[in-house]
């Protein structure tokens, strides 16, 4: 591989799979992983300071729930004491009182806070935990008066989407920094569930609208950040910044993964932190070297004047779809199978018009797999 490999700048740790919502656009592997196989404290304050080693300059605590682990002020102290940046991704149900106030005092940097509907009524619903939205203003509330920045998530799909002007409100009166719009991707539970997740191509048009709309009158005000959905798009999103580039995840038992979906690709054996160390896993492992750079790329990724832009896009959309991680991203319309993407559109509208919701969701829930259509 010609290309250097340069440091990471970032990490997701994923604390834990445990989480009290089961929300069926969950992006987690379906094979949820118990509280006993988690890392403890001390090898996540280890596998931290490895990162900080390393290059890394921001890390994103999230899960699962990760205020579920009783140890997040000594991990958050820890990566403060180095400092790496934190940013604690929440969805902000059942939180002590007193317990926002010492991820601040432990050096926390940023609370992001996710909303699964801007109603009460679609958030409980579809988090499948009745009173949560309340408890999420609470959640929001507390962070600013601990002096914490905020962010408001809104992960989109069909049962949201009309909802993104009140998204917009909703976090201007939380005084929200930024706001997240991000229409759902693809993988883990958001798969299993994508018949009935998948929005109408107009109501993603409207959004869109909405969305630019929205940036440029509140400018200055609260930043907008927009993350379109993939199976309308003509070019891929390069996937976590282009594989194994600038940043990496790491799982509750302490699997080293490119991104959030690799294990889904059967070809690729991901190593454990604690056998190897963090930077050998980062320059040296096959998995993480499969697809760095463009040298793996097939055409029309090889020539194309893209490929060091989108560094051919998802691989694990690739082996989804294409069922072939190293070809062509579907969703780019330079791939010999770009069409089928308007067909996925297509039978999902059909299947959710014929179909309740409520009673198609495949709810999050530890111990229970079922594989995708």
């Amino acid at each position: 591989m010609s290309e250097p490999i340069l440091p990471p700048i970032g990490m997701l740790a994923e604390l834990t799979h445990r989480c009290p919502l089961q929300c069926p656009y969950c992006s987690n592997p379906l094979e949820l992983l118990k509280a006993n196989r988690e890392l403890d404290t001390q090898t996540w304050l280890d596998l931290f300071s490895q990162a900080a080693d390393l290059g890394v300059l921001q890390v994103h605590l999230s899960g699962g729930e990760p205020t579920l682990r009783r140890d997040l002020e000594q991990l958050i102290s820890g990566l403060s004491a180095r400092g790496v940046y934190t940013n604690l991704i929440t969805a902000g149900i059942n939180i002590a009182e007193g317990r926002i106030e010492a991820f601040a005092e432990a050096g926390l940097d940023h609370l992001q806070l996710s909303f699964q509907g801007a109603r009460p009524a679609t958030t409980d619903r579809i988090g499948n935990h009745s009173g949560s939205h309340e408890k999420k203003l609470s959640t929001a509330r507390r962070a600013r008066a601990a002096g914490l920045p905020l962010t408001i998530n809104a992960p989109i799909h069909r049962h949201n989407i009309e909802e993104v002007p009140e998204f917009i409100d909703l976090a201007l009166s939380l005084g929200a920094e930024r706001l997240e719009i991000a229409n759902v991707q693809y993988a883990g539970w958001a798969l299993a569930n994508r018949d009935w997740l998948m929005p109408e191509r107009a109501a993603v048009d409207r959004q869109a609208e909405i969305v630019a709309a929205a940036q440029e009158r509140l400018a200055g005000v609260i930043n907008i950040d927009f993350v379109p959905p993939d199976y309308f798009a003509i070019y891929p999103k390069p996937c976590m910044g282009g594989w194994a580039r600038d940043a990496f995840m790491v799982t509750p038992d302490g699997t080293v993964l490119p991104c959030h979906a690799a294990q889904t690709i059967p070809s690729l054996r991901f190593e454990r932190f604690g056998a190897r160390s963090l930077a050998d896993i980062w320059t040296d492992s096959p998995a993480f070297n499969a697809f760095r750079g463009t040298e793996w790329m097939q055409e029309p990724c090889r020539s194309c004047e893209r490929r060091e832009i989108d560094w051919g896009g998802c691989r694990c959309q690739a082996m989804a779809i294409a069922r072939d991680a190293a070809a062509t991203d579907p969703v780019c319309i330079k791939s010999p199978i770009h069409a089928r993407m308007a067909m996925f559109i297509d039978e999902t509208q059909r299947s959710a018009a014929n179909t309740a919701a409520d009673e198609a969701f495949v709810y999050r829930r530890i111990g229970v797999v079922t594989e995708p259509a």
